[in-house]
């Protein structure tokens, strides 16, 4: 249940903060102070695996916000929905630390844009996840990219994804929903 209180302050955090200096570029990086509580933590004492993920989507809730690519994907009818992700995590976060939560959308391919998601310490790195996020429409099929970026009224100034990027979304992708996809283990 915490999440959805922290999801719903920073939400409304964020569009305070569009509303009082305006849109940020899509290429920002997005930053929110978090401390780990004691519903984070897992057994072993440090901040769960799986927490990680939905204290990243916060950093995404307030990214999307801020550069408005929310707005316009609700006025719209579209939603995003994670296609693939990964995460590394290099040192563990403990209870009551405080950290920050570093978002950035790093490139598009033609049908997805990509996003990196850091859990930072005083500036050093404790974990970070890659995301594949597509965009639907809630009447169905795909958002393309240039009607995205058509709709935010900006120009597509995305870097280009890295090659091991490219590499890890082509080798971790599931066939299509309209193909099949039986569950044989080798």
């Amino acid at each position: 249940m915490n999440v959805w209180w922290r999801t719903l302050l920073t939400l409304m955090r964020a569009r305070v903060m569009y509303r009082r200096r305006g849109p940020i570029p899509p290429d920002a990086v997005g930053r929110i102070r978090l401390r780990t509580l004691p519903t984070d933590i897992d057994l072993l004492g440090h901040m769960n695996n799986g927490r990680y993920a939905s204290l990243f989507d916060l950093g995404r809730f307030d990214l999307l916000t801020r550069t408005g690519i929310w707005q316009t994907m609700n006025e719209r009818g579209w939603y995003g929905v994670v296609a693939s992700e990964t995460v590394t995590f290099r040192k563990s976060l403990q209870l009551w630390q405080r950290f920050t939560v570093e978002s950035r959308i790093i490139g598009h391919d033609d049908k997805a844009v990509f996003q990196m998601h850091r859990a930072v310490v005083k500036g050093e790195v404790y974990a970070e996840m890659i995301l594949r996020v597509r965009f639907l429409r809630r009447t169905g099929g795909i958002v393309p990219l240039e009607e995205l970026f058509d709709a935010l009224h900006r120009p597509d100034t995305l870097a280009p994804i890295p090659q091991w990027i490219q590499d890890w979304a082509a080798a971790s992708a599931l066939p299509s929903t309209r193909a099949e996809a039986p569950s044989i283990w080798p």
